[in-house]
């Protein structure tokens, strides 16, 4: 028996296509914790990744070079690549529409905002048919097949529509709603029945498997539920599928090795010098309304007014990142996020102090690291969220273990990190207010070791150890052909404290899996060539 493919569908390939001032195509590298997660295992595999290229289909009808470019882009992420190719009109209606004004706000408990357009829907169904014709193209019935996210649930039922059978596994890394707001969705039992076709479901959260659950046992007759744990049977007449919780994570090495470079300490102590002789605040968000921000700036408000000891003693550094400003709604939320951040810093500022600083834009890695060694406090308060790794990132990045993490209790973060963090309601404006001041005035030895006992949870449960243990279940007997335990070697405390040589920084690709030269199992559509990486 021939080693089995791990084979990644995900809305995006991990690439990014680029055109230049010139005309000319390039190629980036993609960004996020799950081309970072997963890079390893597809190399180690001669694996395969299926998604959009991020660029309608319009625009590279007379691009003879495509070829090319996805030859390189396997060349330089260490495995095969295969583009889904999609018009203006389908990313319209499927991705800006269906999935981000219909699941998007349903599933973080904001059904009054749902766009339920038919239109919508028809997009949905059809760009979901293509993936899993691609899937069909690309894979055989060997390979295991791991579905990613809210904008292709329907994948799994359209394969076998095709009449074609695949080893599945979904992920999604969005929360899943309650009962009492899921049967809002005009298509509830088709998704439900889509969601059932896969031999493995995944959620971030206890809370998000037992919701699912729940919503099969009321929507669908002959309901079993089998066995007990975070990875549970669920049988239904004619289908049965695991369904599990498995918490995503981050690199927690490559935010520690990065926040150990001197050139991070000098960025750091470069923030801080510009707002001296007081304790800094970062929130870091995407745009969108699920994020809470006008309630944190309320929030700040009520802490300024009840607590005068804050002012000029503390700066909240908030960064927004741009997110899907072509949707109407979010272009009104970045304009009252800007009018109440204009409003309290002109009502509130003093010479030499501003209460708030504000940043539009998007931050490198690097950048993003040095602002979470400067800030003592971190203020992450979605109203609700998937899991939000912002919060793992900053504690992971507090090397000094300095930092104070106020942390919304609707985070799926919260789960895990409840012991550490001050965990507050964002929907609580005097709550948070008390929270940010406790934070400010923490005994630093007390804040010392809560961020110890944060930093030992992210560290043992890393991304790495997320996508075994989804693999493990989606599986079982069959994990021997996979083995990532490599992965998990453990590291010592001493090895995440700064550096006195550039030469011993911290690299994040120490104790990495190194992957053997493999070619990719191919499909018609699929890039294959012969890796030339020695590490990841």
């Amino acid at each position: 028996m021939r080693e089995r493919r791990l084979v990644v569908v995900s809305n995006r390939l991990p690439i990014v296509l680029e055109r230049q001032k010139a005309g000319k195509w390039n190629i980036g590298p993609g960004a996020g914790g799950l081309i970072t997660a997963l890079g390893p295992v597809l190399r180690n595999r001669g694996g395969l990744w299926i998604g959009w290229l991020g660029t309608p289909s319009e625009k590279l009808a007379d691009f003879s070079g495509l070829d090319e470019l996805l030859q390189r882009g396997a060349e330089e992420t260490g495995y095969a690549l295969s583009p889904v190719h999609l018009s203006t009109e389908e990313v319209q209606n499927f991705y800006f529409g269906f999935s981000n004004q219909i699941l998007w706000p349903l599933f973080h408990d904001f059904p009054t905002r749902c766009n339920f357009d038919p239109a919508y829907w028809q997009a949905y169904e059809w760009v979901n048919r293509k993936f899993a014709r691609a899937i069909v193209d690309n894979t055989t019935e060997e390979d295991f097949v791991w579905v990613h996210d809210y904008q292709l649930i329907l994948a799994g039922s359209e394969l076998m529509k095709l009449g074609r059978k695949r080893h599945t596994g979904f992920f999604l890394h969005i929360p899943f709603p309650p009962l009492d707001v899921f049967i809002n969705l005009p298509w509830r039992f088709a998704i439900l029945d889509a969601l059932m076709q896969y031999d493995l479901i995944g959620f971030q959260t206890e809370r998000d498997r037992l919701n699912f659950i729940a919503c099969v046992r009321a929507l669908t007759r002959g309901v079993r539920v089998l066995g007990k744990g975070h990875v549970c049977k669920l049988v239904v007449p004619g289908r049965e599928a695991r369904v599990g919780s498995f918490p995503i994570s981050i690199d927690f090495k490559e935010f520690a090795g990065l926040s150990a470079s001197l050139e991070t300490a000098e960025q750091a102590k470069t923030i801080r010098d510009n707002l001296p002789n007081r304790k800094l605040i970062f929130g870091v968000d995407r745009l969108d309304y699920t994020k809470g921000i006008p309630n944190r700036l309320n929030a700040l408000v009520n802490a300024l007014e009840r607590y005068p000891d804050l002012r000029r003693r503390i700066t909240l550094i908030q960064v927004i990142v741009p997110s899907r400003e072509v949707i109407e709604e979010y272009g009104r939320i970045k304009k009252e996020i800007e009018r109440m951040i204009g409003e309290i810093n002109g009502r509130y500022t003093e010479v030499g102090w501003t209460p708030i600083t504000y940043i539009f834009g998007s931050l490198s890695r690097p950048e993003l690291v040095s602002y979470y060694q400067a800030c003592e406090i971190a203020l992450i308060t979605p109203l609700k969220d998937g899991m939000n790794l912002v919060a793992k990132e900053y504690c992971a990045s507090k090397i000094h273990e300095d930092g104070a993490l106020i942390l919304s209790e609707f985070a799926g973060a919260a789960a895990s990190l409840h012991h550490g963090a001050l965990l507050v309601n964002p929907y609580d404006i005097e709550g948070v207010a008390d929270a940010i001041h406790q934070a400010y005035i923490m005994n630093p030895n007390e804040r010392r070791k809560r961020m110890r006992g944060l930093r030992r949870t992210i560290r043992g449960n890393d991304v790495y150890r997320w996508v075994a243990s989804f693999l493990e279940a989606g599986l079982a007997e069959d994990m021997r052909q996979f083995p990532l335990m490599e992965l998990f070697v453990p590291r010592r405390r001493q090895d995440f404290l700064p550096k006195q040589s550039p030469k011993r920084v911290l690299r994040a690709d120490q104790n990495r899996l190194v992957p053997l030269p493999r070619s990719a199992q191919p499909g018609k559509n699929a890039v294959v060539f012969k890796s030339k990486f020695v590490s990841s």
